[in-house]
């Protein structure tokens, strides 16, 4: 389906068509990091939708799905900035079920989603398949740090300074920005640059 032409679809096409270039056959994986409240997960929705429109098999994941439980943060200490920087969400899921699954392509299945922090509960997993060239689309704080950087393909910062404590953190850390084949300015939310 084609998307109604405005500034931000616009925008998204070009970049989109970056990312196809960079992709090649296969799998790849698209991250989008930003500041809280920055715009990133309705960012990377409307780049999948374009990246969709180009024909590409496109899934989309978000870090707000790897959360560990409360209890799980717990045991490494006082509920504080620092503790949900560092142990707030469970890479090991992230890798074992989406990320590591995801790359072999093919039949092997995968999984998008495993927690739900708004209830504070573990979801029923739903695996899912698709063909050998895909894209997956995954948004989310701190997912450019270091540790997790061999794991992206593209990597997409939201500018914009950090305001909320854990924010800054990672910022002083590697801001993302430093890091990213595209730094997107969306002060506009309606025409990205």
């Amino acid at each position: 389906m084609r998307l109604v032409t405005t500034p931000r679809v616009t925008f998204l096409r070009e970049l989109s068509g970056e990312v196809i270039a960079h992709s090649g056959r296969g799998r790849m994986i698209v991250a989008v990091d930003g500041p809280v409240r920055s715009g990133k997960t309705a960012f990377a929705d409307d780049l999948a939708a374009v990246l969709g429109e180009a024909g590409c098999t496109v899934f989309r994941a978000s870090m707000e799905d790897f959360h560990r439980s409360r209890s799980a943060q717990a045991v490494f200490g006082d509920d504080t900035a620092e503790r949900y920087y560092r142990y707030g969400f469970d890479e090991s899921a992230l890798r074992r079920v989406l990320v590591e699954p995801f790359r072999l392509g093919g039949s092997t299945a995968f999984v998008i989603r495993v927690f739900d922090p708004a209830r504070d509960a573990w979801v029923e997993p739903k695996w899912i398949t698709g063909p050998a060239d895909a894209i997956l689309v995954l948004d989310g704080r701190f997912v450019l740090r270091e540790r997790l950087d061999e794991l992206w393909d593209y990597r997409i910062a939201i500018d914009g300074e950090p305001v909320d404590p854990a924010d800054r953190l990672a910022y002083a850390e590697r801001d993302p920005r430093s890091v990213a084949d595209a730094i997107v300015d969306l002060e506009d939310p309606s025409a990205p640059r």
